[in-house]
Order: structure tokens, then C-alpha cells, then sequence
């Protein structure tokens, strides 16, 4: 028999989950295979190169190109600070010399004969990557990084923005369903990971950012709330680079909607346990969603069978809607037609029978819901 198959967002109380911590160039790995590691240990580092000053002395000197390399107090390959003499001119009869100082720190990278021109670098940026999720590393690749796994709570979010970062889950609120408001949020909550129901305003976040909360979390957000947040309109990009200070993470979608029940209970289990929180997303091509990790303190003894073969739409599974006129809603498959549907439109698609927690039934493009995996 023929199998259907859509995309879906994972959350779930239990997989292996590993992930690859890469350094941008080559560097120092500084973990071994075997070695358990924490969120925030150093796992590799290396040195970026610095900024590229070029200075054009023959023009400043009002020399040959050719004469500079004679003037030059600094060689290729000596440091130099703000200030400090580069160049000097022989002058006349050792008087009314020429005293070229530079304005940049770093090393004289090279001095050229051709255009008189002498190259200062900066300071090399240091660039550490951490753990960023605890567990056991199980594979070091050498000068470039390696890779981490444990057993872990896992929820894949919707949207998100601002990077990685770690606390301890915070839940606030009484309900999946109760809005995210800025009374729920209190200093105590500093360096945690804030949960919440149903949509957050943009004043609780900011309180948040004030509090120095790690990352916020809830069903929902305004596409306003988003703009006056960040100070722009987000585009189709990738998210994840945004200098907050918080991390923000809608689980549901736009708008006033309610984070899933069985989502906010799972979250609700783990609460004042560390969780590793990425909002880096991306819709296009190579697709990237938020993520919530919570690494078990313990792996369950045994493994319950999957109840469904992932991404199969069978009845009795739970999917989200993602369009108009039932988006947001969640609900579960009760009927799949063999035959295409012949939409409001006048067009034919492939359609599935959802039912709300209403008992409310509706038939709806397939291509317009997306499953929650378990």
C-alpha cells in the first residue's frame, strides 16, 4: 500500500542527539574522545587574522615608492603600537627629518618597493568554540572541532532569533494557553530559560532583557512586537547573528497562539534542569528550526517503540495547521481520502480529515499541515 509523508517538527522526551562543534578555520581541538564536557567548556579554539591597515608612506613622505623600503624604522614581521615611529626620512644633512607614526597597532605584514605602500595588521581575534550542550564526546577531528552526543529532551520550534546560550527552564504562567506578559517576569530569572504559554509581548521580553534572562520561550509572537524588538523587518534570511542579549523562541507560529499542551507538559517535567537553546532558523534551502535540548540526567532503561514511522501521515497523528483559515490550530488526523478533494479554489489536491480538540472536523490540504513527531 501506498505510504504519505509530510514534514514535521520533532518533540520528544527522548533521542540520542549529536552535533558537530566546528571551528570557522583551522585551530586547537582541546577535548579528546570519551571526555564528558559541559556546556560551557572550551572544546577548540584559534586565532582569526587581524584587520588590514595599508598605509600609503610614499604618499605621506612625499618619497619614491622605491625609497620607503630605506626609510623604514619597522621591518616585515616587527609589532608595532599607536604612535610608535614606522617611517623616518633621511633628511638634510641629518636635519629636518620626516617622522611617520603609525596610526594602527598590530605587525607590519609587508612593505612594497612597487606602490609604497606598507600593510599594518591587527591583533589576531581570538575564537573559542564551546560544548554548548553536555554530554560525551565521541569523535575529534583534529585542528577543526568535534562532536558531542547524550541522550536529550528534544523541541523543534517554529521561529526564532539571537544564537546559542544555556540556564536552567523556568516556567511561568499557570496554562499552555495563558499570554506571556512582563508581571511574569521577576529578577530571579536571570540567567534562565523562561517558558511560557501563549503569545509574548514585546514589553515582557525587554523586561527579560533587563533581567538578564538567557533565552524566552512561547507559543506565539506579533510580527510587530518582532519589528519593534529587533528595529527592522525581518526578511527571508537566516536568523541566529541578532545581538539581543536574549534569545527568543516562538514554538507555534505568529500571533496569539497557545504553545501545544503535550509541549508546555514535557517543558513543565524539566523544569530548574539545564537546557542548551539555539533560535538560529532558516526556511529556505538546508533548513535550519530553533531548538530547545534538555540532556537527560539519566537515559530511560528502554526504549518505547515508535507509535509512528516518522513523517507518515496515518490517523491518529498530531499536526499542526499552517495556513488559513484553521492556522495554528492543533489537532489529529481522523480521515485520509484516497481520492483528491476539489477545493474551494475550483483546483484538486490530496486532503486529510483533521479533527480539533473542539470535536470540531475539517477537511484540509494536505500540503497545509505539518506533523508533530514524537
Amino acid at each position: 500500500m501506498a505510504k504519505a509523508y509530510t514534514p514535521g517538527l520533532l518533540v520528544t522526551r527522548h533521542k540520542t542527539h549529536r552535533i558537530m562543534r566546528r571551528l570557522p578555520i583551522e585551530g586547537d581541538v582541546r577535548v579528546e574522545v570519551g571526555q564528558q564536557v559541559t556546556a560551557d567548556d572550551i572544546v577548540a579554539e584559534t586565532n582569526l587574522p587581524g584587520d588590514v591597515h595599508p598605509i600609503n608612506l610614499a604618499n605621506q613622505m612625499s618619497l619614491p615608492p622605491a625609497d620607503v623600503v630605506g626609510c623604514m624604522v619597522k621591518q616585515e614581521g616587527d609589532s608595532i603600537k599607536i604612535d610608535e615611529p614606522l617611517a623616518q626620512t633621511k633628511g638634510i644633512f641629518g636635519m629636518f627629518k620626516t617622522t611617520v607614526n603609525s596610526r594602527f597597532e598590530g605587525t607590519v605584514e609587508t612593505i612594497s618597493p612597487v606602490t609604497g605602500q606598507v600593510i599594518v595588521r591587527g591583533a589576531p581575534l581570538p575564537v573559542q568554540v564551546r560544548a554548548y550542550l553536555s554530554g560525551k564526546v565521541v569523535s575529534v577531528s583534529p585542528g577543526e572541532g568535534c562532536e558531542i552526543e547524550t541522550d536529550v529532551a528534544y523541541v523543534q520550534g517554529i521561529f526564532g532569533v539571537g544564537g546559542e546560550t544555556h540556564g536552567a527552564i523556568k516556567v511561568v504562567g499557570n496554562s499552555h494557553d495563558q499570554q506571556l506578559t512582563e508581571d511574569l517576569i521577576t529578577a530571579d530569572m536571570a540567567g534562565c530559560i523562561v517558558i511560557g504559554g501563549a503569545r509574548m509581548t514585546v514589553e515582557a521580553i525587554k523586561k527579560a532583557q533587563k533581567m538578564k534572562v538567557a533565552a524566552i520561550i512561547s507559543g506565539g509572537i506579533d510580527d510587530q512586537d518582532l519589528k519593534q524588538l529587533l528595529g527592522y523587518d525581518l526578511g527571508v534570511a537566516i536568523t541566529g547573528r541578532e545581538s539581543l542579549g536574549i534569545t527568543v523562541i516562538v514554538t507555534e507560529g505568529f500571533g496569539d497562539i497557545a504553545m501545544a499542551e503535550r509541549t508546555y507538559s514535557m517543558l513543565q517535567e524539566f523544569e530548574g534542569q539545564e537546557a542548551s537553546v539555539n533560535g538560529a532558523t532558516q526556511i529556505r534551502a538546508g533548513v535550519m528550526r530553533p531548538e530547545i535540548i534538555v540532556p537527560l540526567q539519566s537515559a530511560p532503561t528502554e526504549d518505547k517503540d515508535k507509535k509512528f514511522e516518522e513523517g507518515q501521515l496515518e490517523t491518529g497523528r498530531q499536526l499542526r495547521v499552517i495556513r488559513d483559515p484553521w492556522f495554528g490550530m492543533i489537532g489529529t488526523v481522523s480521515g485520509l481520502p484516497a481520492e483528491p478533494h476539489v477545493l474551494g479554489s475550483g483546483s484538486k489536491a490530496r486532503v486529510l480529515e483533521v479533527t480539533f480538540p473542539s470535536g470540531e472536523k475539517a477537511i484540509v490540504p494536505r500540503a497545509n499541515v505539518e506533523l508533530i513527531e514524537e
